[in-house]
């Protein structure tokens, strides 16, 4: 069994946007000296997303990908991040964890991480996250992160979903 991860040593680092500009071209990032999985790195779809809201005048902030880093082995082990600027108070959450690092508690981290700034915005009242209905463990981090099940619809990726959300304590 792996080792979980201590929460202190995961660190969210946003990723540049010349190295979101470099993931597009399908060329090697500059991560200094970061030991890099081979499935850490944010997909296409997302990188192509990003790009896609920075143009029509996103904050970087809520449309780049954070890069989820072990400060203490100094590697890679997944992204995440906000697919969009909130609207009407609601901001969906996406997240990938590499599968060497997967059942450790990183996405449980990261995702952590993710609802503490969302929380300190002022513009968001619920953080959102949809998936796939047979991804259980993703299901269970949620859950344990205060999520509640809401439903399911078809995603913008013509994709069946679960939506769940977390209401911000205001």
């Amino acid at each position: 069994m792996s080792q979980v991860v201590e929460p202190e040593s995961i660190q969210l680092i946003q990723l540049s946007v010349p190295n979101l500009r470099r993931l597009a071209a399908s060329e090697p990032v500059e991560l200094e000296a970061l030991k890099i999985y081979e499935d850490a790195l944010p997909p296409s779809k997302t990188v192509a997303r990003a790009l896609t809201q920075l143009d029509l005048g996103t904050p970087a902030f809520w449309c780049i990908p954070f890069l989820i880093v072990s400060t203490s082995r100094s590697t890679l082990l997944g992204a995440c991040g906000f697919k969009t600027a909130p609207v009407n108070g609601s901001v969906e959450i996406s997240y990938g964890v590499a599968r060497a690092e997967r059942g450790r508690g990183v996405a449980t981290t990261a995702i952590g991480q993710l609802q503490q700034l969302a929380a300190s915005s002022d513009l968001v009242q619920q953080v959102v996250a949809h998936m796939v209905p047979d991804n259980i463990a993703s299901s269970k981090t949620v859950a344990r992160l205060g999520f509640s099940p809401e439903g399911s619809l078809v995603d913008t990726d013509g994709e069946l979903v679960m939506r769940w959300a977390w209401p911000v304590a205001i």
